[in-house]
């Protein structure tokens, strides 16, 4: 076979394409140019039986290879992480060390036979002692003899590997012969075997290899490494060329002269070819421009037929537009006027549409119904105002005066402007009776609802009717427009419709009027194209789709709209207000209408109430003085003792009927100011200021009291009961300076217990009651639930798990509904939490000869071993609600942890994640010993109390069947 030499291995072994692979080469290097490019680099292990795709490092073109080795190069002890791959480039036979992203995947139509072929002289043999000078120099002769020239191979053998033992010639030169001749390798006996020869060509290397240390290929720092680098056989050119010469391939990067040049040789037969390398090379010369030639003649030749081919397809592409045009024409008046009467219909559609939907229609007569519409402010309101404030201040001046003569001067002065009051209500209510508000209001929520269903939530409005006059102006220049574009499309229309009754008159052939058929047709088309201008230009006018200019006028004025309804149903909402505060008011004034509230019914009330406690105390006495007796008699003691129940039954009922006058009479100071003073001896003030729970009708030497000595540590203790119901009364000793105040922490509780009542989670507080002048005392009392402390309860028979949450969720509600009134418990201890009937959690009352800070630093403060008081109590803040939060979680933690032993953090904080509990519960606990805890309203939406079914109402206190000697509810 005639082949082309285009890379040369050693001294023996070359690569060579077949001169009949022309085609093929270009071929596959216009393929790989395009699909490379864009194809997927190898991912993982490479497949060293598969094909790739190959940048060349030289030219950065693409070129079929075969994957030999993969490289993991290390360097200094640093590992690069891009792996390398050594290629062998199929079709030319040269090889180099590429980085994997050089290397890419190639469709299957790519993965054909190699061009190249490898070939190894017959009969020729490295020698084994051959160094790699030698070496170098053998590769270089044999380049120099067959690189870039056309041979003759005979073929001899054929090794496993695929390499082929030729006989090859050049211009009758046994190329084997002169290679064997200049010493660069010896004959053999056995030509066949190429093993030894291939293991000894490696020896020569590996001697190299040990020399340079190095762990890339040997070639990589080879001086021939231009050898390795060589170009691709001369077919390359026809590659370069069909790539518009933006790439030459792989370019020969030593000049020739260099390559043949061996100091070494010294040959005879080497000689003899020497005289003749010049005529060698004009001929070289001469044959590459031939093949040049042929090859611009063979490109030539392929872009003419390209361009036959691209001929050929615009005359078939100008034959089907030609066919094409043709059908139209045939069919061109049925098309148009399909076309036509299509737009006809939908343009009836949109009229249709526009005509219901009324344009700006909704936003116009909202304006019309904020502004035509709108109330006025009755002309009394404004009047009555005035007077009412006047009022208002006349009744503050009676209040706040102390002196006996201006009082008097001040309360008719506040008549004669009630009076004036009284007229300017019955006015108003006159006036507002003639005016439809309940419709007006729900004319104007109706409006906004719809409007809102349509542009949305308003926005700050322009105070301002400008902008009304600018929505009204914007509307009527669009609906003249639109009117203007419908009269063109029906004077279009009509002259259509005029066009068609002329043609009509042309081809009846029983008309006898003549008609210039010329004129009538012939202006046929400009009609048809101003019908069809006119109903495109009405359908493409929606009247829905605004610019945004447009978009701000509608909704500048849809933002007005909205500011009128607001405003005028605010002004309805306070016309409204005051018109039934006028009525309340005037029922009062012609209730009391020409009379004075008086006091008569309490006075009566404490009268009886003082004869019953003479009587009372009279029995009592008759009781002690029969129990010393020596006419005792049991019998008659029993009749003594009912005498002296239904005695206290009769006071406290009458107490009750106290109570409920004094109720009616702190109403009546709202309206009459004037009642403490006119009737300081009845109380009233000191009533009102102790929330309602102060009576000086009850006395604790009236009640069948029971000493509680065991309790009595800290103050007065004794426990009662009434109608039923087990009390305590708790004494307080206090002075004139701190009467007061204690008079007001309570009622301040109390008011707090008084706004939800059972369900506050707090414990009611029923009377507030003093001793005698003589002893400075004031007693509390309270309910009394015997052995339902906490405390108590945990020494005898613990609350499980589910019982705790629900005790706890109701302290939570006691804590919430303190420190919403704006009271710090300071004193949350197992004594004053009450888990009663084991549900229902309650918050105890404190002490409140106290403050908050004197609270919290109690004693009491403690639970086990474990401190209630938080570590910002300890280190001198005042307490918080969060320090009461603090305690809360304290609670908790020890009716979850029982028996289980547990340490303490250095802050003093209790170590949470060493005891087994309840994920959720310890979850609650971390965020309640942490230093930005939980609120109360937040504990009671965690997750371990949702749920927990609070209960609603108390339990008497007498349905506790366990009494236990523990029960004060604050035990400071």
């Amino acid at each position: 076979e005639d082949v082309v030499g285009c890379h040369v291995e050693d001294a023996v072994t070359f690569w060579a394409q077949n001169v009949s692979r022309c085609d093929d080469l270009l071929k596959l290097s216009c393929a790989l140019a395009e699909a490379c490019p864009r194809a997927n680099a190898v991912f993982g292990k490479p497949d060293f039986s598969k094909i790739y795709g190959g940048c060349f490092s030289e030219d950065r073109c693409w070129y079929r290879c075969m994957v030999q080795q993969v490289i993991n190069n290390e360097k200094a002890g640093t590992i690069f992480l891009k792996s390398l791959c050594q290629v062998l480039y199929i079709d030319y036979g040269n090889s180099e060390v590429l980085n994997r992203s050089d290397i890419v995947e190639i469709p299957l139509n790519l993965q054909c036979p190699s061009v190249a072929k490898k070939y190894r002289l017959w009969g020729l043999q490295i020698p084994t002692d051959q160094n790699l000078n030698m070496f170098d120099q053998g590769k270089k002769f044999l380049s120099s003899l067959v690189f870039e020239k056309e041979i003759k191979i005979r073929h001899k053998a054929k090794h496993e590997d695929g390499t082929i033992i030729a006989q090859a010639d050049y211009e009758k030169i046994d190329i084997g012969e002169e290679v064997a001749k200049a010493g660069f390798a010896k004959k053999c006996t056995s030509p066949g075997n190429t093993k030894d020869a291939e293991e000894r060509k490696v020896d020569v290397i590996q001697k190299q290899h040990r020399k340079t240390k190095t762990s890339v290929p040997l070639w990589v720092n080879r001086s021939d490494h231009a050898l390795h680098n060589i170009p691709r056989g001369r077919f390359e050119q026809i590659a370069a060329s069909a790539r518009n010469q933006n790439f030459t391939g792989n370019h020969m990067f030593a000049p020739k002269g260099k390559m043949l040049a061996s100091t070494s040789v010294s040959d005879t037969s080497l000689a003899q070819i020497r005289p003749d390398q010049k005529l060698s090379e004009e001929k070289e010369v001469l044959r590459r421009k031939n093949v040049n030639l042929l090859q611009r003649q063979k490109e030539l030749e392929l872009e003419v037929q390209q361009l036959k081919c691209e001929l050929q397809r615009e005359k078939e592409a100008s034959k089907k537009t030609v066919e094409s045009f043709e059908e139209t024409l045939r069919s061109y008046i049925g098309m148009k006027m399909r076309s036509l009467a299509a737009k006809v219909k939908a343009l009836k559609e949109v009229r249709h549409t526009n005509k219901n939907s009324s344009f700006g229609e909704q936003l116009s007569q909202a304006i019309k119904v904020v502004t035509e519409g709108c109330l006025t402010v009755p002309c009394s309101l404004e009047k009555l105002q005035k007077i009412w404030t006047e009022y208002d201040l006349a009744q503050e001046r009676i209040q706040s005066c102390r002196n006996v003569d201006e009082r008097d001067e001040l309360i008719t002065k506040r008549d004669e402007v009630q009076q004036n009051l009284y007229s300017a209500v019955e006015e108003l209510i006159l006036e507002v009776d003639q005016l439809p508000l309940s419709e007006r209001s729900r004319t104007l929520q109706e409006l906004s609802a719809s409007l809102e269903s349509v542009y949305g939530q308003g926005s700050e409005a322009d105070d301002s009717e400008r902008v009304f006059q600018q929505f009204f102006k914007w509307k009527s220049v669009k609906m003249k427009k639109l009117i203007g574009i419908r009269h063109d499309t029906d004077a279009a229309l009509q002259i259509l419709a005029d066009w068609f009754s002329g043609i009509l008159k042309c081809f009846d052939l029983m008309s006898e009027t003549s008609s210039d058929l010329e004129e009538v047709v012939g202006s046929a088309d400009e009609i048809l194209k101003k019908v069809e201008l006119a109903i495109c230009e009405e359908l493409d006018t929606d009247l829905n789709e605004h610019d945004e200019a447009e978009k701000g006028i509608i909704m500048s004025a849809y933002n007005k709209v909205i500011h009128n309804v607001r405003q005028e149903q605010s002004m309805i909402t306070v016309i409204q207000n005051r018109y039934l505060a006028s009525v309340e008011f005037k029922k009062q004034a012609e209730e009391w209408l020409n009379r004075r509230p008086n006091i008569n019914n309490l006075l009566s009330i404490k009268k009886t109430v003082k004869s019953l406690k003479a009587q009372l105390r009279w029995k009592l006495v008759e009781k002690n003085n029969f129990e010393e007796s020596d006419d005792y008699s049991e019998f008659e003691m029993t009749g003594i003792k009912e005498e002296i129940a239904d005695l206290r039954n009769r006071v406290l009922q009458e107490i009750s009927k106290e109570q409920e006058e004094y109720e009616k009479l702190t109403c009546l100071v709202q309206k009459f100011p004037e009642l403490p003073l006119l009737y300081p001896e009845a109380g009233i003030l000191n009533y009102m200021n102790s929330g309602g729970l102060l009576t000086c009708s009850l006395e604790r030497d009236l009640l069948d009291a029971e000493p509680m000595k065991e309790l009595s540590t800290k103050r007065p203790l004794v426990c009662s009961e009434i109608e039923g119901q087990k009390v305590l009364l708790k004494g307080y000793s206090v002075d004139v300076s701190s009467e007061a105040k204690v008079v007001e922490r309570v009622a301040k509780y109390h008011r707090a217990w008084d706004q939800q009542k059972e369900k506050s989670g707090l414990l009611q507080l029923l009377f507030l009651l003093f001793c005698k002048a003589s002893d400075p005392l004031v007693y509390l009392m309270v309910p009394y639930y015997p052995g339902a402390s906490l405390g108590a309860l945990q020494a005898d028979r613990p609350l499980t798990l589910e019982e705790a949450l629900k005790v706890m969720k109701g302290v939570a509600q006691g804590l919430q509904t303190l420190h919403g009134a704006k009271i710090v418990h300071g004193s949350l201890h197992g004594n004053n939490v009450f888990a009663v009937n084991r549900k229902q959690g309650i918050v105890g009352d404190f002490d409140f000869t106290k403050s908050e800070e004197q609270r919290a630093a109690a004693n009491s403060m403690v639970v086990s071993t474990l401190s209630l008081v938080s570590p910002e109590l300890k280190m001198g803040q005042p307490a918080s609600p969060s320090s009461d939060m603090y305690a809360y979680g304290c609670l908790l933690f020890w009716l979850c942890v029982q028996n289980q032993e547990f340490g303490v953090k250095e802050d003093g904080t209790p170590d949470v994640d060493v005891v087994v509990m309840d994920g959720k519960v310890k979850s609650l606990l971390l965020n309640l010993f942490c230093c930005n805890r939980l609120t109360a309203e937040q504990v009671l939406k965690d997750d371990c109390f949702l749920v927990v079914d609070a209960i609603p109402v108390s339990p008497q206190p007498g349905e506790e069947c366990e009494p236990c000697e523990e029960h004060d509810s604050e035990k400071t």
